[in-house]
């Protein structure tokens, strides 16, 4: 069973993302808050799987919230998606930094929101919509590569495998791609984030487009 936290300011949102998450038998929905704070006492009290996290909150905003859940270790299995209203590149970018997992607009079909939950739950990012993926890429452009040695302990498999997470392939797209199992994959993209300290894909991606590896439409 996932369990899914709702965090947005507005009543009646909630009350449709639970009835669509509660609607699904391997979901249930922990609990709600109606601000950043809120958020953050929730994602200690419940732990839930996966939280959405609306960024335009009263009091402490969306992506504060993220940043404190992410950065306390007794959090690491709680995992943020950003659901707003807002096509932001600097919400975008500043979601993931804060270590959100996901970034998806409001308008998105109820399919597309279990969907997105599942894929969260079970560790990958949801990074794939080329709306997502632009704006990262326009964004993370404008910044300064870090040290190219950061990415010199990766073997050969390994930055070959960061590409392909980089430019929105799931594990099971990888694995087809490469030839190897869903397994091997998964535990290839563990060991490139232990290495580089990274906490999850959506992160790993902002670092490959940082590092000048990927650049925007570049495509595997």
């Amino acid at each position: 069973m996932i369990s899914v936290a709702l965090a947005d300011d507005q009543a009646l949102v909630r009350a449709g993302f639970r009835a669509i998450l509660n609607g699904e038998p391997d979901m249930t929905v922990a609990g709600e808050a109606a601000d950043g704070t809120q958020a953050v006492e929730l994602a200690r009290s419940a732990r839930p799987d996966v939280m959405l996290m609306d960024i335009r909150m009263p009091g402490a905003d969306g992506l504060a919230a993220t940043r404190r859940i992410c950065a306390d270790p007794e959090l690491a299995g709680v995992r943020v998606v950003i659901l707003t209203t807002y096509e932001s590149d600097e919400y975008v970018y500043g979601a993931i930094r804060a270590g959100a997992s996901g970034f998806l607009l409001k308008d998105l079909e109820p399919d597309e929101l279990i969907h997105a939950v599942r894929v969260v739950a079970r560790g990958d990012a949801l990074l794939a919509p080329s709306v997502t993926r632009r704006l990262i890429a326009e964004t993370a452009g404008r910044l300064t590569p870090p040290p190219a040695p950061l990415l010199d302990v990766l073997t050969g498999r390994e930055t070959e495998i960061l590409d392909l997470v980089a430019a929105g392939l799931s594990n099971e797209e990888i694995a087809a791609r490469l030839a190897i199992s869903y397994a091997t994959t998964k535990t290839h993209v563990s060991r490139i984030l232990t290495k580089l300290g990274l906490r999850d894909r959506a992160q790993l991606v902002v670092l490959a487009y940082e590092s000048g590896r990927i650049r925007p439409g570049w495509l595997p």
